[in-house]
């Protein structure tokens, strides 16, 4: 219990500890309920994904929070015999509902600096579902990489057109910081996450057309794929929503890119693509989105 001001309960020893707040005039303050790790299947296999790709930059989406993150961490990663993060951060964005965007990284990949856009508006209003965070890491071999997280408003809820509008919106703002920083002289910039879109919709047209120099991994010629275009559940063309952009420089740095998709279940049977064994059926699932990764000589 966390008390601010005020008292809750009197103690009388011999007796039982009787309430002696009568009301919010009396006591501020409030419960918090002790958190532990989940052991469910999914969360593991979340974390064998994790285990599996090895990034040394790790961008998550749907995360709770920071403290939910370190956990994950602390205790799940090295569970599945996977390598502990030296840093993990998180900013909380826009959603209520504890589903922000974030990012994990190798102890040797420091975090220099962090730049929020939580609070960025346009003529319609607050631009961001989340947040579109730059995180500005220094790697080994003395580069400095610029990463934007993102995680575009979904095609739930609203009009299809209402969700077009908005993602469209951070589309364009995104794009507004990429070439304001390219403008700065930074050449290595990624623009990555869950975006909720494909392609060739209006909607991405800032990123992916309208002179935009930003390079889709997926699109790269060192690219391996497994006969799969989407990302997201079957992995069929129209389910491709999530994106590893790159400016050019970055993009001539790859060495290799390919998509795990071990995590998830692939049709009604699981049976779409292999899967890891730990998933029985469509609930162990660590994702319904495949993990999108590439090596980059940085």
């Amino acid at each position: 219990m966390n008390l601010i001001r005020g008292k809750f309960l009197k103690k009388t020893q011999g007796t039982l500890p009787e309430i002696v707040a009568n009301g919010r005039d009396d006591l501020i303050g409030w419960f918090e309920l002790k958190r532990e790790t989940i052991k469910e299947t999914a969360i593991e296999n979340t974390a064998r994904v994790i285990h599996e790709v090895n990034a040394d930059v790790f961008c998550v989406i749907e995360v709770e929070n920071r403290i939910a993150a370190n956990r994950f961490n602390d205790v799940v990663i090295p569970k599945v015999g996977g390598q502990k993060y030296g840093h993990v951060m998180l900013i909380d964005g826009n959603d209520d509902r504890g589903i922000d965007v974030g990012i994990m990284t190798r102890h040797s990949f420091d975090i220099q600096s962090i730049v929020s856009h939580v609070d960025d508006t346009d003529a319609k209003g607050q631009i961001f579902s989340r947040d579109c965070p730059e995180y500005k890491i220094s790697t080994p071999l003395g580069n400095t990489i610029l990463v934007l997280v993102n995680h575009f408003k979904s095609k739930g809820f609203c009009s299809a057109a209402a969700n077009d509008d908005k993602r469209k919106r951070q589309a364009s703002k995104v794009r507004v910081i990429y070439d304001e920083l390219l403008n700065q002289g930074f050449e290595f910039i990624a623009v990555a996450g869950d975006l909720n879109d494909t392609p060739a919709r209006d909607p991405l047209q800032p990123l992916l057309g309208n002179g935009s120099t930003l390079v889709d991994i997926m699109t790269h010629d060192k690219f391996v794929g497994d006969g799969h275009p989407g990302t997201f559940a079957n992995g069929n063309a129209s389910q491709k929503l999530d994106y590893i952009l790159m400016s050019p420089k970055l993009a001539s740095k790859v060495q290799k890119g390919g998509i795990e998709r071990r995590g998830v279940w692939g049709g009604v049977k699981g049976t779409f693509f292999p899967h890891f064994p730990e998933i029985k059926t469509a609930k162990d699932a660590a994702s319904d989105h495949a993990a999108l990764w590439v090596d980059l000589n940085l």
